[in-house]
């Protein structure tokens, strides 16, 4: 079996989100069961000496958007301790010119000629490739261009012809909407995908919808994100066109790379540890603390925040009761990077208050140390389609104060349930975040329960191992 994963993002060569972790270690988990190729652009942010890459002989390729020809080349290396080729595609108009995944303030048109250049020339270098695919597993509206150009442009080109999509959704909230003259730019047939049953909504192009339309398979990152996005509330205005296809929708719960987020073989830590030398885990308390300027209490809990500083995550709630965080016997620290308010209201936390500091960035090595220092993990998610934060803390023996929502509610099970390994609450408001979190400091007062609590968080197995077998036996009901 072929299968080919075309994504904006991969780990560890771009990363800005959840979605690179997912593409750059689901395929490892699958390696040996399929023959395996990813493609993504190739970002200025991509260290190519680091990474090995080299140009492919002869591969330069002139495709024409509209009237305007654009010239893409494409650069190979392996996904690091695999055999899987990884495919860049590089474009100096629209990837090489950026140090971001995504940069800020671009113009939306801008945008979606980006993902459109991207998804055709993914088609047109596997065919060069002959890599001829069984499955397409593409991820997010960034390539939901991929399904309606298999359907459409190449409806009657015999290469594609036994090929299956399956589309990933991993944030429904971001959907790649624009004007119908944008398919003009995408030499996409008009009559074919400009529809009720494609890509129209509401008389603007949806890509995302016309993923969902045209797939043989749609994936959503846990099992209650797929339900929840099939109601009014959570399905931001895809619902319907979702509830037309549930035979084919799939909920599949994330997983991590056990590999690279490992507290016993982690370079970056002060000490390392696993669940039979947990003390150790107090010495990166100690040293997190210290480069935050805090002062260490062994009776007084660290509190991590680490995300996008986004409103799906929650943060407004932080907003409506940072009077009473800066009154609870714990310390906080934050990690992220995103709105400006968000970054605004972190920087006046950290500048004002005596128990919260704030990094506003992001660093991948940063992030593992708070992970491993902290004591407890706060989510407090709007929504969260799966979330790998909290599957990370629970790696590093941080116990996560979530919302239960979509994988939050998959993954976590809150205290006091039989081997609970974190915190819930439901409402959606500052106060039943923060019972929560008064909740997680009477827990640490008993050292007895908060260690067993610790050990099932360490204990849980959310490696690929179950999710890819789930994602196997996906591919193979379509081949």
């Amino acid at each position: 079996m072929k299968i080919l994963f075309a994504a904006s993002e991969v780990a560890p060569f771009s990363k800005a989100g959840g979605l690179s972790d997912v593409v750059g270690s689901l395929p490892k988990a699958l390696e040996k069961d399929a023959e395996i190729a990813i493609f993504t652009p190739l970002h200025g942010c991509i260290d190519y000496n680091k990474w090995g890459l080299k140009e492919l002989e002869n591969s330069e390729m002139w495709i024409t958007f509209g009237c305007y020809p654009q010239k893409f080349k494409l650069h190979m290396t392996k996904l690091p301790n695999t055999n899987i080729n990884v495919f860049f595609i590089q474009n100096d108009w629209y990837f090489s010119c950026f140090k971001e995944v995504y940069p800020r303030w671009l113009d939306p048109r801008y945008e979606h000629e980006r993902y459109i250049a991207f998804s055709l020339a993914t088609l047109e270098y596997a065919k060069q490739l002959n890599f001829r695919a069984d499955i397409i597993h593409s991820n997010d509206w960034h390539t939901a261009m991929i399904p309606l150009y298999i359907k459409a442009n190449y409806k009657f080109d015999e290469f594609w012809s036994k090929t299956k999509n399956v589309f990933e959704i991993h944030n429904l909230a971001y959907q790649g909407v624009w004007f119908e003259d944008i398919l003009d730019f995408a030499n996409m047939r008009k009559d074919i995908v400009f529809n009720e049953w494609g890509c129209e909504h509401y008389g603007r192009v949806n890509w995302m919808k016309g993923a969902i339309n045209y797939s043989d398979r749609v994936v959503a990152v846990s099992p209650t994100y797929a339900k929840e996005i099939l109601t009014g509330e959570y399905g931001e205005g895809m619902d319907y066109t979702l509830r037309g296809h549930t035979g084919k929708l799939r909920g599949i719960v994330n997983g991590i790379d056990y590999d690279v987020f490992n507290p016993k073989t982690d370079k970056t830590l002060v000490k390392n540890y696993d669940i039979k030398t947990l003390k150790n885990k107090e010495e990166n308390k100690k040293a997190i603390l210290k480069e935050f300027g805090l002062n260490y209490n062994p009776d007084r809990p660290l509190i991590a925040l680490i995300s996008r500083l986004v409103d799906q995550k929650g943060l407004d709630l932080i907003r409506q009761v940072e009077n009473d965080l800066t009154h609870l016997d714990a310390d906080f620290i934050f990690l992220g990077t995103g709105d400006k308010s968000y970054e605004n209201l972190f920087i006046w936390l950290s500048n004002n208050t005596p128990n919260i500091r704030a990094y506003v960035g992001y660093r991948g090595d940063l992030a593992n140390r708070i992970y491993a220092g902290s004591d407890f993990f706060l989510m407090p998610s709007k929504f969260e389609p799966c979330g790998l934060s909290q599957l990370i803390a629970m790696r590093f023996g941080s116990l996560p104060i979530v919302r239960a929502t979509g994988g939050l509610e998959d993954t976590v099970t809150g205290y006091p349930l039989d081997n609970s390994n974190g915190f819930k609450f439901w409402g959606y408001d500052g106060w039943a975040m923060k019972d929560a979190i008064w909740c997680a400091l009477n827990v640490y007062k008993d050292k007895y329960t908060l260690n067993a609590m610790r050990k099932s968080a360490m204990e849980a197995d959310f490696s690929w191992k179950e999710s890819a077998k789930k994602y196997l036996e996906m591919y193979k009901e379509l081949v």
